[in-house]
């Protein structure tokens, strides 16, 4: 029997000559598809993306990439709407890219907005990118580091994030682009820095507080650059003694920021104290509560989704819910709990674009997020539950069809 008689649903159209309309609607039907187009090249244009996220097994020479692929510096590596080769996905393999987004006549109009419009955020990577690789150069033993830049570029690039920030309709976290794992230190600063930024806004910061978030935020791992490479990026276990030179990058980095001009103390703390727990069971100085400073807290919960979610040397990534499941276990231990409460309320937990297991059996696309019901997003139904593909892909708006439930993230 078709599940469509009993789900609440949209119909969607790849084509007109896909699904047979009753008669008299065959005009609705074009011209919803004629919208269709329109809207996805207005899309294109405005810089959104429009795509489907699947493993790189699945992905074929010929499929069309959804999303940008970045390298370390920040510099479009592949460009969206590019057509894969066979010597494209040779390359993303060795480079150890798991997932692509990619664009489909099923998903087309499918739309995920970026925490950061693209110029900004190759602008924030360069900075960082700059600045850390100068220093590693530069590395000391006294630990009297400084900053290649002045404290007002570092600014700059947090006022960007932040004015970026304030422009969406909705604080959610995607945190989506398709970066080269080998960049991962400069990107992973830039998640952080939006994360922190979005936690801020969220609880009201004043645009002073904001830009010493965002400072602290964009520089907080800076004193990992004072540490020798092939610590942290070893791929087996570290020893004791390499986890205790790891763990002094917190007072390295400190030590950099706190003489740098134009960068404030407090955010010289996210350095510091980002590694510090809520219980005490963190470090450097085993501080708790509220003795760690708020920026602090704030910078060292998103510190810790954005590792969990990126795929690193030594492991695989996390899915978005298992690591906001993760999160939500830590309140009140690890993390301050009102933060992660108000964390939670902006992290799509199936972000739009991701594959998705019905408890039907059928597989579907996340097609929308929504922020005040996280778990229950409307998806585009693409294959039944013997995994053929539907000739006409429907939707269904999980908040209002209470029988329907996501049981596995695909992709």
């Amino acid at each position: 029997m078709c599940r469509a008689s009993h789900h609440t649903f949209h119909l969607f159209m790849p084509n007109c000559c896909t699904y047979l309309p009753k008669k008299g609607h065959i005009h609705e039907v074009m011209e919803h598809n004629a919208i269709n187009r329109k809207n996805h090249d207005e899309n294109v244009k405005a810089g959104m993306d429009v795509m489907r996220r699947m493993h790189i097994s699945q992905v074929h020479s010929g499929d069309v990439l959804g999303s940008d692929i970045y390298g370390m510096k920040g510099q479009r590596l592949l460009h969206r709407g590019v057509k894969l080769t066979s010597s494209y996905l040779s390359l993303l393999r060795m480079k150890r890219i798991d997932y692509v987004y990619i664009d489909d006549k099923y998903t087309y109009d499918i739309q995920s907005h970026s925490s950061l419009q693209s110029a900004a955020k190759r602008r924030a990577v360069s900075i960082i990118h700059d600045t850390m690789t100068r220093l590693m150069d530069e590395r000391t033993e006294s630990g009297m580091a400084t900053l290649p830049c002045s404290g007002t570029e570092y600014q700059q690039a947090a006022q960007e994030i932040t004015d970026n920030l304030m422009t969406q309709e909705y604080l959610l976290i995607p945190l989506s682009d398709l970066v080269l794992p080998e960049g991962h230190l400069f990107h992973h600063a830039i998640n952080v820095a939006t994360i922190a930024g979005i936690i801020g806004i969220a609880k009201g910061y004043s645009a002073d507080k904001l830009l010493d978030l965002g400072v602290g935020a964009l520089l907080f791992d800076i004193g990992m650059t004072q540490i020798p490479a092939s610590l942290w990026r070893k791929q087996g276990r570290l020893t004791e003694p390499e986890r205790t030179l790891i763990k002094e990058h917190t007072i390295k980095g400190f030590n950099i920021l706190r003489r740098q001009p134009d960068i404030s103390l407090l955010s010289a703390h996210c350095a510091l104290q980002h590694h510090e727990r809520y219980d005490g069971s963190g470090y450097p100085y085993t501080f708790k509560n509220e003795q760690i400073h708020e920026y602090a807290r704030i910078v060292g919960l998103a510190d810790t989704y954005a590792a969990l979610t990126s795929t690193r040397s030594y492991r695989k990534r996390y899915p978005p819910h298992e690591a906001a499941e993760y999160l939500a276990g830590s309140g009140n231990t690890l993390f301050d709990h009102e933060l992660v409460q108000l964390f939670l309320k902006h992290v799509p937990i199936y972000p739009v674009a991701s594959v998705v297991m019905l408890n039907s059996g059928e597989t579907a696309v996340v097609a929308e997020t929504f922020p005040d019901t996280p778990l229950h997003p409307l998806v585009r139904v693409i294959q039944n539950p013997y995994g053929e593909t539907v000739t006409s892909p429907y939707e269904i708006d999980l908040r209002t069809d209470v029988r329907t439930t996501i049981v596995e993230m695909l992709s």
